[in-house]
């Protein structure tokens, strides 16, 4: 019963902080009306719309709130007002996801970028896609981490004059745990039931490693096998904890 109260007094809270105007421009901006009417996207907070042009598709039933920018999970509860989305190429969601406060996003033109079921960014979160990112699903990442497939700018051999890659595609596995401040970059690609140690640095393909593994590092590399998240233990409870119904 206790527990029952408190699940609900946190899902009260996910009503409470929703920014209506931004929710509802963007839903019925972005989706045709008997998508939009059901208002699957919940904005929290202060969130700048920088440029929204792209398109945005939900490969998965409809839910009012299922995906939640700036949603309040985390035990921090106060925004900075900093949130920003540019949205020119293509985002697909294919199911529930919870982004936490003040995140950059950035999905340049021609870009594509797509998340799984119960894939979440904790706050102060980064990405940068001009190529493509792709998180599976549960791919759940720490606070002040940051995905980018993109150097910026244009890297040389001196010796050779060889132009590398400015763009490298991104792939995170199913159920992947990230941790606090890891950094993904240009070419990261991790298996599933992978975890990455708080403050590594992701730049290279790990997805030809078995599953369950241990990277950490600055660059990542391997540091333990047969080791995992408890996914069969908290899977349930974080679908329940997070969904709105």
């Amino acid at each position: 019963m206790i527990n029952n109260l408190k699940i609900g007094f946190h899902k009260l809270k996910f009503y409470s902080g929703v920014n209506w105007p931004k929710t509802l421009y963007f839903n019925f901006k972005k989706f045709p009306y008997r998508i939009a009417k059901k208002l699957p996207v919940f904005f929290y907070g202060k969130v700048k719309f920088t440029d929204i042009s792209g398109e945005v598709e939900i490969a998965a039933p409809i839910r009012k709130g299922m995906i939640g920018f700036g949603q309040p999970y985390e035990m921090n509860t106060l925004h900075k007002g900093i949130a920003e989305i540019s949205l020119i190429g293509k985002l697909v969601f294919k199911g529930h996801l919870q982004f936490g406060k003040d995140y950059f996003i950035y999905i340049g033109k021609g870009a594509y970028c797509e998340f799984g079921h119960m894939a979440s960014m904790a706050s102060n979160a980064k990405l940068i896609a001009i190529e493509s990112v792709i998180l599976g699903d549960f791919a759940r990442f720490g606070s002040e981490s940051q995905i980018m497939d993109t150097n910026f700018h244009q890297m040389i051999d001196t010796s050779t004059g060889e132009r590398y890659k400015v763009t490298e595609p991104v792939v995170i596995g199913n159920y992947n745990y990230i941790g606090n401040r890891v950094s993904v970059m240009p070419g990261a690609q991790t298996p599933n039931y992978c975890t990455v140690a708080s403050n590594s640095v992701c730049n290279k393909d790990f997805s030809k490693l078995e599953e369950n593994i241990l990277l950490a590092g600055m660059p990542a590399k391997l540091i333990r096998n047969m080791i995992s998240r408890d996914w069969n233990a908290e899977r349930e409870s974080l679908e329940d904890y997070l969904t709105i119904r």
